[in-house]
C-alpha cells in the first residue's frame, strides 16, 4: 500500500501514525491490530527481506484467542500438522519411549496448534502487507521526540515523523538502545544458548509426524516434522559463557555442545547453512519501565484511550506493574 492510499480519513479524522520496529511476528502483530484499530502503520525492517523458518511451535491459549481477535486464526488453523508424537529417543536414535497422538491432542486441548515460526509470520504478512506499509532493508538510527510526536531517521538518512514509535525488534532492539540506554543495562542472560533452523527433508531414521527429542544433561536435540517440506532442527545447551559460544559460529559451537550425539546431528550441521540459523543467548530483557513518551516497546492501550497517546502508554506501564508480569524479548 501507498502512501497516497493511507491519506485517507476515518471517520473525518486523519488516522495516526505509527512506526513499528521489527517485522517479526511481534511486530507484523502489532502493525495489523493498529490498523484494526484506525492506526496507519509503517514497519521497518534491518533484513533486506522477510525472514523465514525457524522453530516449531505450539500455538494454543492466548495466542490462539488473540489470533481469533485479529481475524487471521482460520488462516493458522490451515497450516497445522493435525496429530503427532512426542517421540524420546537415545542419543543413537533408538527408541526410548512414545507419547501417542491422541494423548499429545488431549495436553493440547481444543485449538491447540502445531506449526513453525515461520507459518505465523507468513500469515500475518499476509494479512498486513496490503494493510501497512512495509520497508524492508531500514534501520533505525536515530529517535527524537516531543509533545506533539515522535521524529525516527533511518539508516539512508530519510526520516518519518508519527505519533507512536513500536519496538518490536527483539532481544537486541535497536529502539530500545536508542530511547533507553545499552542493551547490557538490561539483559539477564540464562546461562543457555539455542539454536534453531529449517530442514530441506526429515533425517533418515526419524519417525514421521512427530517432535523426535534426544536429551542428555544440559543438552537438548529436537526434530519436529510437520508434514512435506516442513522440518526443524532446535538445539538448546547450557553454558556458563554464552557469549563466547555465540563467538564460535553455530556450526564451530554446536559441533563441541554435541559429541556424543550419533547418527543424524553431525550430518545436519555437515550442511548448515549459518546464515539460516536463528543462533542467541537465551535471555530476558528485565526493566523497570517499557514505554517512555510516545515510544513503547510492545504492549498499549490504544484502543481504549486513541486520543492520548501519553496516557494510553502509562496506562498499560501501571496495569503490566500493578499484574506483576514479566515481559521477555525473544
Amino acid at each position: 500500500m501507498t502512501k497516497e492510499e493511507f491519506a485517507g480519513a476515518r471517520g473525518g479524522r486523519t488516522a495516526r501514525r505509527v512506526i513499528v520496529v521489527g517485522a517479526g511476528i511481534a511486530g507484523l502483530a502489532a502493525a495489523l491490530r493498529l490498523r484494526q484499530a484506525g492506526w496507519r502503520p509503517l514497519v521497518v525492517e534491518r533484513a533486506p527481506a522477510r525472514r523465514k523458518g525457524g522453530y516449531a511451535v505450539v500455538f494454543s491459549g492466548v495466542g490462539a484467542a488473540a489470533a481469533g481477535r485479529m481475524g487471521v486464526l482460520p488462516a493458522l488453523q490451515a497450516r497445522h500438522v493435525g496429530g503427532f508424537d512426542l517421540a524420546y529417543l537415545r542419543a543413537d536414535g533408538r527408541p526410548r519411549f512414545t507419547v501417542p497422538r491422541p494423548t499429545v491432542g488431549r495436553l493440547l486441548g481444543d485449538g491447540g496448534l502445531a506449526l513453525l515460526r515461520g507459518d505465523i509470520e507468513a500469515v500475518l504478512y499476509e494479512a498486513v502487507r496490503d494493510q501497512a506499509e512495509i520497508r524492508f532493508g531500514a534501520t533505525v538510527t536515530g529517535v527524537r521526540q516531543d509533545a506533539g510526536g515522535v521524529d525516527v531517521t533511518f539508516g539512508d538518512g530519510s526520516s518519518e515523523r508519527a505519533d507512536l514509535l513500536v519496538g518490536a525488534d527483539g532481544l537486541h532492539s535497536s529502539v530500545r538502545d536508542l530511547v533507553f540506554g545499552p542493551e547490557e543495562h538490561f539483559r539477564r542472560d540464562l546461562s543457555h544458548v539455542v539454536a534453531a533452523f529449517t530442514l530441506d527433508r526429515l533425517p533418515d531414521g526419524l519417525p514421521e509426524r512427530a517432535f523426535s527429542t534426544i536429551t542428555a544433561v544440559g543438552r537438548t536435540f529436537t526434530v519436529a516434522d510437520l508434514g512435506p517440506g516442513r522440518h526443524a532442527a532446535f538445539f538448546t545447551y547450557g553454558t556458563a559463557d554464552p557469549g563466547a559460544e555465540l563467538a564460535k559460529g553455530p556450526r564451530r559451537a554446536l559441533r563441541q555442545a554435541y559429541p556424543g550425539f550419533g547418527w543424524t546431528v553431525p550430518d545436519l550441521l555437515a550442511d548448515l547453512r549459518e546464515e539460516d540459523v536463528y543462533f542467541d543467548s537465551v535471555s530476558q530483557i528485565v526493566m523497570d519501565r517499557w514505554s517512555r513518551g510516545r515510544v513503547v516497546l510492545l504492549g498499549a492501550e490504544l484502543e481504549r484511550r486513541p486520543d492520548d497517546v501519553p496516557a494510553a502508554l502509562r496506562a498499560w506501564q501501571t496495569g503490566l506493574l500493578g499484574r506483576h508480569l514479566s515481559f521477555h524479548d525473544t
